[in-house]
């Protein structure tokens, strides 16, 4: 299914929203004199595990890949690599990124706008998730045994 273009221009909203977003937890980073080192230290972790998942799930869908949340004409519904763990590995990607961002600021203004990032990822997945329903038959079974951003162990794991 094509999407109408009253959800090309919300997808491309939210797209918009989500740099703003990050834009703004990345401006709040020159305030990092006032972060304690080791908080710092996690940030780092954090922003660049984020950054390296971001590049992972991107390298995954190869020339599918688009800011708009839309499957292209092309699109295939990846299950594999980093989406049999998530079923979006880049937005799991930009969160960790973006807390870790967050925590090397150490500011309130950073945390409130995780949140934001937090809150506008989880509506735009949702609405990322109907259209790739729409397009997927296999979709709602994908999606009934694989989170949407923080994996879970398996079974094995929980049994040890």
């Amino acid at each position: 299914m094509t999407p109408t273009n009253g959800q090309r221009g919300l997808g491309w909203t939210l797209v918009a929203i989500q740099f703003v977003l990050l834009g703004g937890i990345a401006s709040e980073v020159r305030h990092t004199r006032r972060t304690p080192g080791w908080l710092r230290g996690v940030g780092v972790v954090g922003a660049v595990a984020g950054g390296a998942i971001v590049g992972l799930a991107s390298a995954r869908l190869g020339g599918q890949l688009t800011a708009h949340p839309a499957p292209t004409s092309e699109a295939v519904l990846r299950t594999d690599g980093p989406y049999r763990f998530v079923r979006h590995p880049i937005y799991s990607g930009l969160l960790l990124f973006g807390a870790g961002l967050a925590a090397i600021a150490g500011t309130a203004p950073a945390t409130a706008l995780l949140g934001g990032l937090v809150g506008l990822l989880s509506f735009k997945a949702r609405f990322e998730e109907g259209l790739l329903a729409s397009r997927f038959p296999d979709y709602e079974a994908y999606a009934s045994r694989t989170p949407r951003f923080v994996p879970r162990s398996s079974s094995s794991d929980r049994a040890h």
